[in-house]
């Protein structure tokens, strides 16, 4: 990386050790079901630029989840909790420790935003308690920043970029510009792009940092533009993507002579934005709800109650969920490392993933997906918007556990 971002990643790591510090020491010893209830947390962006891909939707699919296992687990009845972070670390810390400590909450099914999940799974890790992530996706959360107990189950900044970066770069794509948001997150998911780039013999010719919820992109978009790369990777979520995108098609880049990378796209974004505006952009899903039977169903099931067709961050919060209270059945307990142990022995296979399996540092490794956006003229029914264009087996996706810098994994 070229550009100065080590602050904000000072900051959050500052803010960590703060937090690990204060911590009390030992864990209490567990009962079957610890005050009996078992009780679940999510920490979301509910209002801010995240909210539409990472917030209702998410508490959405984790209530669902609990329903359709019955509402109650080991006999004990399970309560769910959502807790707004307004993209803010300190808070997210606060309200993950105010849960532990007080609301006596037994673990958190998803954490928006890379940094919060950063000092949440922290926090956790201090507590004892365990933190399920599937929209926070920069994958030092489970490769440098590793717990014994998280776990990173929709996907990874690193697995985005080795299924979009790697196959755009196999069909000659081999140039590239990145816009970028400045925090971790962009950080990572720039940074990872960019190696899978290098290493396949492709070039990084410039990049843009901009802040969160910036107002306007057509200067990043202009040097992109004049950078003449390839391929124009968007290393940014939420508002802020959907902003660049739309500000793109406003100076008819798209469609346009250059590829625009969504690295972070969800389906959520181009049925709002519309088949106009995102035509021919290129995409990496886990999950996409019109893969099969299975998602089919389900995510209609998720449409009623959501009035929108699901993402893979969404489905992922479902699965995990899910996953998480079969641990519990089977172990017998809600006690973490029980738990944890029953997760990691147990597959992954529903409508979510398939042959998925949690590996030693916490990642839940399964097949992704390169998609392309459709044109108008190729959708032939409301959120029909994406064409796949490749699979990538998670073995590929996720890279080998050797390469892996999760403390928990190395000698």
């Amino acid at each position: 990386m070229r550009r100065r971002w080590r602050s904000t990643l000072i900051a959050v790591a500052a803010a960590a050790a703060l937090a690990v510090a204060a911590a009390s020491a030992g864990a209490q010893p567990a009962a079957r079901i610890s005050d009996g209830v078992v009780k679940i947390g999510l920490i979301l962006d509910m209002s801010g630029p995240y909210a539409e891909t990472a917030g209702l939707g998410n508490a959405t699919a984790a209530r669902m989840a609990v329903e359709d296992f019955g509402g109650r687990v080991l006999g004990a009845p399970i309560e769910v909790v959502v807790a707004d972070h307004k993209n803010r670390p300190d808070r997210a810390l606060n309200i993950a420790r105010d849960w532990f400590d007080k609301e006596h909450v037994d673990a958190i099914m998803d954490v928006s935003g890379s940094s919060e999940g950063l000092i949440v799974q922290r926090i956790a890790e201090t507590r004892d308690k365990i933190v399920m992530l599937s929209s926070a996706i920069a994958e030092r959360l489970s490769n440098e920043a590793c717990t014994p107990t998280s776990v990173h189950y929709a996907f990874t900044t690193g697995a985005l970029a080795r299924t979009i970066g790697g196959a755009l770069l196999a069909r000659g794509d081999d140039t590239w510009f990145f816009i970028t948001v400045d925090y971790s997150f962009g950080y990572d998911l720039e940074h990872d792009t960019e190696a899978v780039v290098e290493a396949g013999g492709g070039q990084v010719l410039d990049g843009a940092l901009h802040p969160l919820g910036a107002s306007d992109f057509t200067s990043y978009l202009a040097r992109a533009q004049q950078s003449g790369a390839k391929v124009i990777g968007l290393a940014n979520a939420g508002a802020d993507l959907s902003n660049t995108i739309k500000t793109a098609a406003q100076l008819g880049m798209i469609p346009g002579p250059q590829v625009f990378a969504g690295l972070a796209m969800r389906i959520n974004q181009v049925h709002a934005l519309g088949l106009q505006t995102t035509q021919g952009m290129m995409l990496s899903d886990g999950f996409y709800w019109d893969a099969n039977d299975a998602t089919r169903a389900w995510s209609r099931r998720f449409f009623k109650r959501f009035k929108g067709m699901p993402n893979d961050l969404q489905a992922g919060v479902y699965s995990a969920t899910t996953h998480y209270l079969q641990a519990i059945a089977h172990a017998g307990t809600d006690a973490t490392e029980a738990v944890m142990k029953a997760m990691r022995a147990a597959p992954i296979d529903d409508f979510f993933a398939h042959d998925g399996h949690i590996r030693a540092d916490g990642v839940m490794v399964h097949d992704m997906h390169l998609y392309q956006v459709k044109t108008p003229s190729e959708s032939h029914y409301p959120w029909d918007y994406l064409k796949l264009v490749a699979t990538i087996p998670g073995e590929v996706a996720y890279g080998s556990l050797a390469q892996s810098k999760c403390p928990l994994v190395r000698p």
